[in-house]
């Protein structure tokens, strides 16, 4: 099942769970509509109360309109990084010390970096994320994330989008803070997926459109391709580290951009995994954002 949180026409903010039983092609309908936090609903469960949401199915997959908010407002974000060959070749390209990515990647212990806190820098759907006007070489990174509860236990997994400037990081490895932590610099939603079957891989697909709606980028890959588990990447985040429960890892990326492309504000970044939903964000500069 999905959980979403999104705004009533009243105002009210309120977490809804998918019924996958009873949804047409223009409408879902939810089971369930609480006024409580998205982390609660996922460690208790839920129930069906008769209050039925009609969502438009465009919105829920899009993430347009103001419709969905973040699903949960997660206190830390994390990233995991190199965690795919595609991921690894592509920095070891961008970088001036080449062997360090190459070493990350065959390595026992992971690359693991606090991406964000306090959700500060972290948007929801159809909500703008923004680029460096310090760097020429900024691109998106779609990725799965995971949700994490007491115990590092996974409660549900998501769409993420770790935005970064690649210029800047393939400059110098200790650039890493700047490259990847700065005002919009990652989205998730549009839903957290409680999954049936936890082992099956993600098909990941990223569209790139420009302010005419052109596409200038289209790609996919799957999580079949990753070096190393979502439940490998978590136990090595809350080894000796207290993450509060609600988090997010972000388990890194299989689909890189040609070295030519970069983002530029008024791109529209669209990254859908099936089962999870389409996130959406528009682009601008960071600095628009303070």
């Amino acid at each position: 099942m999905r959980l979403i949180r999104t705004r009533l026409p009243d105002g009210t903010a309120v977490v809804a769970v998918e019924d996958p039983e009873r949804h047409g092609d223009r409408v879902l309908r939810f089971l369930e509509a609480v006024e409580r936090d998205a982390l609660d609903v996922l460690r208790e469960g839920w129930t069906a109360s008769g209050h039925v949401v009609e969502t438009d199915a465009a919105l829920t997959r899009a993430g347009s309109g103001g419709a969905l908010l973040r699903p949960l407002d997660p206190p830390e974000v994390w990233c995991a990084g190199v965690t795919y060959e595609r991921s690894r070749d592509a920095r070891v390209d961008e970088a001036t010390v080449k062997d360090v990515y190459t070493m990350v990647y065959d390595a026992h212990r992971p690359e693991l970096f606090l991406k964000d806190a306090g959700c500060r820098r972290t948007v929801g759907p159809g909500e703008p994320i923004g680029i460096r006007e310090d760097s020429t070489w900024n691109v998106p990174e779609p990725e799965i994330g995971v949700v994490i509860g007491d115990q590092g236990k996974i409660l549900g997994y998501t769409i993420g989008n770790d935005v970064s400037s690649r210029d800047i990081e393939g400059a110098n490895p200790l650039y890493l803070p700047q490259a990847k932590v700065y005002a919009g610099a990652c989205a998730i939603g549009p839903a957290i997926l409680v999954a049936d079957d936890p082992s099956a891989p993600f098909e990941i697909t990223m569209r790139i459109t420009d302010d005419s709606g052109d596409e200038v980028f289209s790609g996919s890959t799957s999580t079949a391709h990753m070096r190393r588990g979502f439940e490998e990447l978590v136990s090595w985040l809350v080894r000796d580290n207290p993450v509060p429960a609600g988090s997010v890892l972000l388990t890194g990326t299989g689909l890189v951009p040609p070295d030519q492309f970069t983002l530029h504000p008024g791109h529209v970044v669209e990254i859908a995994a099936p089962r999870i939903g389409t996130l959406v964000n528009p682009v601008v500069l960071a600095s628009t954002l303070l």
